[in-house]
């Protein structure tokens, strides 16, 4: 009866009435909170919550599918009444889904898709920001030898994102302009995978590099690093906003991070998780739509949130919005950074 008048309730007031998630919990399970931007959305999705009235639990399956597996178990015996995953692994999440799913707990797949009719899927528009860090690598160096630094291979972002890219660069690649003359994997979206990735590019190409499509902050970061021990600067592009990101860009070592702002997709998981643990069926999510362009070809209810590029030019975009401050930002800043002076 309870879950009966709160969806009612939430269908008629919308996310925003505070308290009506009363006695509720949520648990979130994460793939591999070591990575900076979780934290940013661990803060939002604690606020929102907070604000409806529930309460947040948690686990870190700290890079293994496996642990991931006994966290969700863990989190349903914990109480949840819905639950948020940031999959480690597309396909070994699977088991999860039907223990939700066997208990009545709803699923929201945070950011990384699951690919099940379960599932909601709450994302950004990942072939998108694969989309602008191409063209935006692209506008700094039209033509030459690009690496690309993909994510994690069990990630099905990694190919939303590599999907992204070549939509911009197959043109000219076909054309002879642009040579992709390396592409490599790294496990875990680990920094210092893809600096040992991009240094066996390097070796492979006798540094013969003019640009980088990195699939996010932390790996073109490692990659950076490969390209200075060699003495290298060129355009290098990542995702996330994260914090030592955007100093780079304003630096003048990396050319664009495409921020999806956390804050935004933390308090709408919250607020979907809620809805959900209500009673709303997951088609009845505000904001929500079909799509069904996963790689089994699924047909989801699903939210894209939309991203923002940020380079020398609009690097003021996240100061104002308080995501990092003047002084972080725009420490060692090149001169041409309007927002740094």
């Amino acid at each position: 009866m309870h879950k009966i008048l709160l969806a009612a309730v939430v269908a008629a007031a919308g996310f925003s009435s505070a308290a009506l998630a009363e006695g509720l919990t949520v648990g979130v399970s994460w793939s591999n909170f070591q990575e900076e931007r979780w934290k940013t959305d661990e803060a939002a999705i604690k606020a929102a919550l907070e604000a409806a009235g529930a309460s947040y639990v948690s686990a870190d399956a700290q890079a293994s599918a496996a642990k991931q597996l006994t966290d969700v178990e863990a989190l349903i015996a914990q109480g949840a009444n819905a639950l948020i995953i940031l999959a480690m692994d597309k396909d070994a999440i699977g088991p999860a889904v039907d223990k939700a799913a066997a208990e009545g707990i709803p699923v929201v797949g945070y950011d990384r898709l699951i690919e099940d009719p379960r599932a909601f899927y709450l994302t950004f528009d990942n072939k998108g920001v694969g989309k602008i860090i191409a063209e935006s690598v692209k506008a700094a160096k039209p033509e030459g030898n690009y690496a690309i630094i993909k994510g994690d291979p069990g990630d099905p972002n990694a190919g939303f994102l590599l999907e992204g890219m070549m939509e911009v660069i197959k043109p000219d690649v076909d054309a002879g302009k642009i040579k992709v003359v390396g592409e490599a994997s790294s496990e875990g979206w680990k920094p210092e995978n893809a600096q040992a990735n991009m240094e066996q590019i390097l070796t492979a190409n006798n540094n013969a590099v003019d640009a980088v499509l990195a699939q996010n902050d932390g790996m073109a970061g490692g990659a950076i690093a490969a390209l200075q021990a060699q003495g290298l600067n060129v355009p290098v592009g990542g995702q996330d906003g994260d914090l030592a990101a955007l100093n780079r860009v304003a630096r003048g070592t990396q050319t664009v991070s495409v921020w999806k702002d956390s804050r935004q997709l933390g308090k709408a998981a919250a607020e979907i998780a809620v809805a959900l643990a209500g009673g709303t069926a997951l088609d009845a999510v505000s904001g929500a739509t079909k799509w069904s362009g996963g790689e089994k070809g699924v047909e989801m209810s699903a939210i894209f949130l939309q991203p923002t590029p940020i380079t020398k030019e609009t690097l003021n975009l996240v100061i104002d919005a308080g995501h990092i401050s003047k002084e972080q930002a725009c420490e060692g800043a090149a001169d041409d950074v309007a927002a740094c002076k």
